[in-house]
Order: structure tokens, then sequence, then C-alpha cells
């Protein structure tokens, strides 16, 4: 199986909340389910998800709303600032050019497969991003919320009246372009080879108009995600397992198809690997039984409800014979 592109679930923040508030909960179910986990209860965690599944997602919201231009409606409300330990580094700078420099650095910690970049050309600055499924089918939903995101960076630095000489999309030319120059209040081109945002090279000097950002260091992004985003199979399935582990349920149905894998596929390359999907999931499971004993006093019934299990007797058991301990001594040991 050839490398899975993965991304941070951080770039969806507040979607599943817009899907449900303006399409609708059945719209909402929908994207969840093509995105591989409800990711709405994701939300505030580092996951990270395939970035098929983040295509997945707004192309299925897109097709319950009849919007053609979702990718349009959700970019104004894209934004770095909602990107954890890897946003406020990023936000932090202490000027709009080493914002924009972080941002290409510390890429490796949010995604895997994208590309970002900054040139100078004459007095033109153009800060470049290729999303790695760029080009794929359902991609042209995501571009202009990939713009979106970049112009938040711009707009924590500049002034509210600000606009970007002209943005380039890696899209090819649709019917109404008015639509995406009413939006960004630029001129927009199209059939780029990536999205860029392209602004006058002295506005790379500007200083940010919030001051009260705590001070993020690169080694803080990194120890939120060691050895930067999962490339491995292993940890690219091991990382959707946990996220659905924080859901409440697992299918092996729901890692594989986000993925591009059938199930029998996705089995066969762990077969491989040397492990299951059922021996991934039972220690997805523990390390998250064990994280909630630890650090929470919810009741047995609760943690087992939390990990999916259909009693407390049978997450106890599993729990014990993992552990050599029922999860009450588990407690009472700590």
């Amino acid at each position: 199986m050839a490398e899975i592109p993965v991304i941070s679930s951080h770039i969806l923040h507040g979607l599943p909340a817009f899907v449900r508030q303006e399409i609708g909960e059945r719209a909402l179910l929908r994207a969840n389910r093509a995105a591989g986990f409800d990711l709405e209860l994701t939300e505030g965690r580092n996951c990270f998800i395939p970035h098929a599944a983040v295509v997945g997602f707004i192309n299925a919201a897109a097709r319950e709303a009849g919007a053609s231009n979702l990718g349009l409606l959700i970019a104004p409300m894209m934004n770095a600032a909602n990107y954890g330990s890897f946003g406020r580094y990023v936000l932090g700078a202490d000027t709009l050019g080493q914002s924009i420099q972080r941002s290409v650095t510390a890429l490796c910690y949010h995604c895997t497969n994208d590309r970002m970049s900054v040139a100078i050309v004459g007095d033109e600055a153009r800060y470049s991003y290729v999303f790695a499924l760029a080009g794929h089918v359902g991609y042209d939903m995501v571009a202009g919320a990939a713009a979106g995101v970049l112009l938040s960076l711009f707009r924590a630095y500049l002034p509210s009246e600000w606009r970007p000489l002209r943005i380039e999309l890696d899209i090819n030319r649709p019917r109404q372009t008015s639509l995406f120059e009413d939006l960004f209040q630029c001129p927009v081109l199209f059939n780029a080879p990536a999205v860029t945002i392209v602004v006058e090279r002295h506005h790379l000097s500007a200083v940010p108009r919030c001051t009260s950002w705590p001070i993020v260091t690169i080694e803080d992004v990194a120890r939120d995600r060691p050895g930067g985003a999962p490339r491995d199979l292993l940890d690219v399935v091991m990382e959707q397992i946990r996220a659905q582990v924080l859901t409440g349920s697992v299918s092996i149905d729901r890692v594989a198809r986000p993925l591009g894998s059938s199930v029998r596929t996705l089995q066969r390359e762990l077969d491989r690997a040397g492990t299951d999907f059922r021996s991934l999931t039972n220690a997805a499971r523990l390390q998250r039984a064990t994280e909630l004993l630890r650090h929470t006093d919810g009741s047995i019934t609760r943690v087992s409800a939390e990990m999916g299990y259909s009693s407390p007797a049978n997450f106890a058991r599993a729990f014990q014979k993992a552990t050599g301990r029922t999860p009450r001594e588990f407690r009472s040991n700590m």
C-alpha cells in the first residue's frame, strides 16, 4: 500500500457544527461517514486523518447541501489560530514574514506530503501551499478553503481593510469566477501550480495585531507529535483507531475507506506487518482506558461505555486480561 498522506484534524475545526447548523444533522451524519468517524467528537484533539477523509467530509456535506461552492462558504471560517500548538507557534512570530517561515518549517508536524513555500519576486511576496491530493477528484471543494487558511496568517498581522494583490488557485477555471473574487475581494487566477497568496513584499515586516499569544517554540510543536505527522502504515492506522476510540465505536471498514483501501487489502497489509486490526484496537482501547482511569473520576461503567464495551463486566475482563488487574484494582494502586 502506498504512503497515505495525513493531516491534523484541527483543519476541520468548527466545520461539523457549521454543517449541523447550516445544512442539518443528516448532512453531518453522511459527512462523518465519508470521513470515517465522528469528527465533532474529536474536536480540540490533534488527531491525524487521511487527506481523503477531509475531501470526503467536505464533498459529502456539499452534496447534502446542494452547494457546489461549499469550499468558498467555509473559507472565511478557516483560521490557523485553531490549529493547536502548530497554529500558536506560527502566529506567535514577531513579524508576518517570520510567521510564514514558521509555517513552512513546522509543516511536517501538521501533515505529510503537503508542500509550503514563500518566494520573493521583485516587489511581490508569494506564499504557496500544495495539498497532497491537489488535482484528485473532489479537490476543487478544498482549494478555496485552503486559501482561507493562508489568508488567516495575513489577517493576524495586517489591517482589516487589507486585500491581497491576487490569489492563485490550483483548480480549473470555474464558470462563476465572480464568486471567488467577491469572496476574496481581489483578482483570482486559476490553473495555477499551487494555492498562492500574492502580496506586496513590504507587508512581510508587519507586526501582529494581537500581542497576547503565549510563547510557543518549535520544540513545543514537536512534543505534541514526536517525529512529526505519522507516515508509516501502522502509525496511520493506529491514529484512525485512536480517533474512533474517542467516539466509542471502532470499525475496520471506517478505517479502510478513507485510506482508499478495501477491508481485505488492509487486513493483508496489517498481517504483512505482523499484526491485525483487533490487536491494534485492543491496544488503543487499553491505552485510552488507562488514561481515563488514571486522570478522571468517571465511574467504571462510564469508562466502559466510553471505550465502546457492551457492558462494564466485559470491559473489566478485557482490562484484567491485558494488565493483570481489574479497573478498580488499577485505580486503588495508583
